[in-house]
């Protein structure tokens, strides 16, 4: 039956209509949105909610001594604004919150952003289409309330728990996404108690008998760091890990190590824009072809192994301590490989005590081993990670009153990292089965970021209320994950937040393939694997008034001869 009551729009073929975007968090994915939303979207109003004080994400947050990122820096930058005068070939976390602030001013970001605002719920409501949200002012204490037709979430790969303690010397900073261990009598420490998360970097740890709860990534850089100013530092070797060489070793010192660049190679990098683009071309390869050692019984894993034990053996020439920390029953890779620098051989130090031992309890002065000796400190770091259930830090209530802490409690699951089931018009980045395991994140950002533009595009010019993908995709895309996965070398058995901090659970952290994979698939949006409302019931309103936006005055209606063999679509 006709629809007596449709309509013809008049506007033209491809005209956008108004489209209000709400964002959570202003670090690099924030960030690479804002930059792309000007370049590429009209007729548009954005607004990002960031609860710290500043831009930077987890730059702006971690700041323990030692910290810095795994990637060379030459690589974690977006492609788009490479930075030749990075000082060191892996950087520290100030130097990239810096490239990050500077991007924020040089593209007049901060119009976009409210600082000190945390978002604490979000809504779908149906009927208008809209995402109805409540942000708290860290600086007033009230209550904002905003909507927007799109929510997207960037608040990062690793999500909060409320810790139940406060660090006694904490930075200003509104911290949410760290994990205190679980160990009896934490809160009896009468010295000074950090998360790795939580670090004051006005705090002197020269001459202070120091421990470090923790062998992640965070941890080994800690100990790394510290080990030389402490008078003693005290570890703990849970359980056994892979120390390898750092990502893109061969373009990095001797035996892998950071390197300092001299004032000649930045002249030369920002002097001769093609060698410094081959030169991070060729890193951003080395990165890409690790993959290869991740597939379990492969020729790659087995090298990748006997060079990892090799080195480990010939730094760590304690054999109880090698014995503890070096995996007899899992593959390079099971765990993010772990860059350790100078970690090895600080275990070996005079002022170092490596502790095998189990952990009873925290006392006012140490810590308490379960052979009854108490470890006296001064100072305890804990290292131990954050919240694994990728569940976002705010309340998200989707379609029929759907909590997605809820609907993601045993398993979470998305759409290609991008999209959840019932949650319409809501998409996010480094989401459930994203590559983050094994390179830069930043062109994973970026192409996730085309992915949503595309997105929203279609939305603001097609007419459409309402977008999720559906359910039976998102059943099939984890099929094929679980599947996939068998063959890696992240389902053997270590315990990893690829697996949510289990041993054997099911890998819902990595995508299955390499990112070179990931980001062919993410090239070509399969549109008909999502669900559409439309806001007449019509969907094709967006024809409108017979014209199009592609022969408005001064345009060119005959591009369709310079180019015959532009708009076939690379597979």
């Amino acid at each position: 039956m006709a629809n007596q009551n449709y309509k013809v729009s008049n506007c033209a073929l491809g005209e956008p209509r108004h489209l209000k975007v709400l964002m959570v968090g202003a670090g690099a994915s924030g960030l690479n949105l804002a930059r792309h939303m000007d370049l590429h979207m009209k007729n548009f109003e954005l607004k990002i909610y960031e609860k710290n004080a500043d831009v930077g994400g987890t730059w702006f947050e971690n700041r323990y001594p030692g910290c810095a990122c795994d990637i060379p820096s030459h690589n974690y930058q977006f492609t788009w604004e490479p930075n030749p005068g990075w000082t060191q070939y892996y950087s520290s976390w100030d130097e990239i919150l810096e490239y990050f602030r500077n991007i924020a001013s040089k593209y007049e970001l901060y119009k976009y952003i409210q600082l000190k605002h945390k978002v604490d719920e979000a809504r779908w409501d149906q009927d208008a289409g809209v995402w109805n949200i409540k942000v708290s002012n860290l600086e007033t204490g009230d209550t904002v309330e905003d909507w927007g037709h799109i929510l997207i979430n960037g608040t990062g790969i690793l999500k909060s728990v409320s810790p139940s303690i406060s660090s006694k010397i904490g930075v200003n900073i509104y911290i949410s996404n760290w994990k205190w261990p679980d160990i009896q009598g934490l809160q009896s420490f009468k010295g000074d108690l950090f998360h790795s998360a939580t670090w004051n970097s006005e705090y002197k740890l020269e001459d202070k008998k120091v421990a470090v709860i923790g062998t992640g990534s965070s941890g080994i850089q800690i100990v790394s760091a510290v080990q030389p100013i402490v008078k003693s530092l005290v570890t703990f070797i849970r359980s056994p890990t892979w120390i390898t060489a750092g990502f893109a070793q061969s373009h990095a010192g001797p035996g892998g190590s950071n390197f300092r660049y001299t004032e000649e190679q930045k002249e030369e990098f920002r002097t001769d824009p093609d060698k410094y683009r081959n030169y991070r071309k060729e890193i951003e390869g080395e990165l890409n072809s690790r993959f290869r050692f991740i597939i379990a019984n492969s020729n790659e894993q087995a090298e990748a192994r006997r060079y990892s034990a090799n080195e480990m053996s010939s730094k760590l020439k304690d054999k109880k301590i090698l014995d503890s920390l070096m995996p007899k029953d899992f593959a390079i890779g099971c765990r993010r490989p772990t860059p350790g620098n100078g970690y090895l051989e600080a275990l070996t130090e005079s002022n170092v005590r490596v502790i095998t031992d189990e952990i009873e309890s925290i006392v006012p002065d140490g810590i308490k081993l379960k052979t009854s000796e108490i470890v006296n400190i001064d100072s305890l770091i804990c290292a131990t990670g954050f919240d694994l259930s990728f569940c976002p830090r705010f309340k998200l209530v989707g379609r029929g009153g759907c909590d997605i802490h809820e609907q993601w409690k045993d398993l979470p699951e998305a759409y290609l990292s991008v999209g959840v089931p019932g949650f319409p018009n809501y998409f996010l980045f480094l989401g459930p089965n994203a590559p983050v395991g094994h390179g830069s994140v930043l062109p994973i950002i970026e192409h996730a970021t085309k992915y949503i533009i595309n997105m929203m595009q279609k939305i603001q010019t097609q007419q459409i209320k309402a977008v999720s993908p559906k359910a039976e995709a998102v059943k099939e895309f984890q099929e094929h994950t679980t599947e996939f996965m068998k063959r890696t070398a992240w389902a053997t058995p270590c315990r990893s937040w690829f697996k949510r901090g289990t041993i054997d659970g099911p890998i819902v952290a990595l995508h299955p393939g390499s990112r070179i994979h990931w980001f062919h698939m993410m090239q070509n949006i399969r549109f008909e694997d999502w669900e559409y409302d439309y806001w007449t019931g019509n969907r094709f309103q967006y024809l409108g008034n017979g014209f199009s936006t592609k022969e408005d005055p001064g345009l060119d209606t005959t591009w369709y001869f310079d180019a015959p063999e532009e708009g076939y679509v690379d597979y």
